[in-house]
């Protein structure tokens, strides 16, 4: 119960701390605001806040279903071909450490789509962690029971998708939480290319405009959202794999 209530106090302390430090020192709202104006700014604007977060969100949860199946389909197909790994995997790496801001203005006009160039952005952050743990749970398929497939004849399909994707469960899920946030990053990156091109759509185009305007408690209300968003889809698909986790053991 203290464990689950203690990130909560540790929050309030902080910002009780954060709130009274900006008061006792006059620091200026456009320099450093407090908590307070922060709120502030999000009730003033939160007809314009909660439409660009649900705009994120759209793009952030599209890249999530799109990273999922690219990923799942290649550690697949890396799993039922070595020759198939041995031409994808270098390529998948170079395309995870490429940072996704030096692509993303030629994706945005490559894809003659906008939203469709989010998401596109947005996949290439989040797919590698779904594709490299799901390929590893795979491959951590215990020999044993590969062993006893072969002796009851099973094929290599069948092996593949009988045991050891489903052995890639727990692996799939570690890759699925933390793509989830990644997600969010990547469509975060490709709204502010986007947004600096002139096209309005996300939270990340909202803190632009704030900060051309010097507005700097709605700068931090929309940073707030994309905080709160990224904890709630972490901590969603946390409960979902221990969910899952939970029935598999059971049965």
């Amino acid at each position: 119960m203290l464990e689950r209530a203690a990130p909560f106090a540790f929050g309030a302390v902080a910002l009780g701390l954060w709130q009274g430090i900006v008061t006792a020192l006059g620091v200026p709202p456009y320099v450093v605001p407090g908590p307070i104006a922060i709120v502030s700014a999000y009730l003033s604007d939160y007809e314009v806040l909660n439409p660009a977060l649900l705009s994120t969100l759209t793009v952030t949860f599209a890249a999530l279903a799109a990273a999922t199946t690219l990923g799942v389909a290649l550690a697949v197909a890396m799993a039922a071909s070595a020759l198939f790994r041995a031409a994808i995997q270098p390529w998948a790496v170079i395309l995870q450490v490429t940072p996704v801001v030096a692509i993303a203005p030629l994706i945005i006009i490559w894809v003659n789509n906008p939203f469709a160039a989010l998401v596109v952005c947005a996949t290439i952050v989040a797919f590698f962690p779904i594709l490299s743990n799901t390929a590893a749970g795979i491959a951590a398929t215990p020999a044993e029971l590969l062993d006893l497939f072969k002796l009851n004849g099973a094929t290599r399909w069948q092996t593949l998708f009988l045991l050891s994707l489903p052995a890639a469960l727990p692996n799939f899920l570690v890759g699925l939480r933390i793509s989830g946030t990644l997600a969010l990053v990547g469509a975060v990156v490709a709204e502010f290319v986007a947004g600096s091109g002139g096209f309005a759509s996300g939270l990340a185009y909202r803190i632009i405009e704030a900060s051309y305007r010097l507005e700097i408690p709605r700068m931090f209300a929309a940073l707030v959202l994309l905080a709160v968003s990224g904890i709630v889809i972490y901590a969603t698909l946390g409960q979902v794999e221990r969910l899952l986790l939970r029935r598999r053991d059971g049965a």
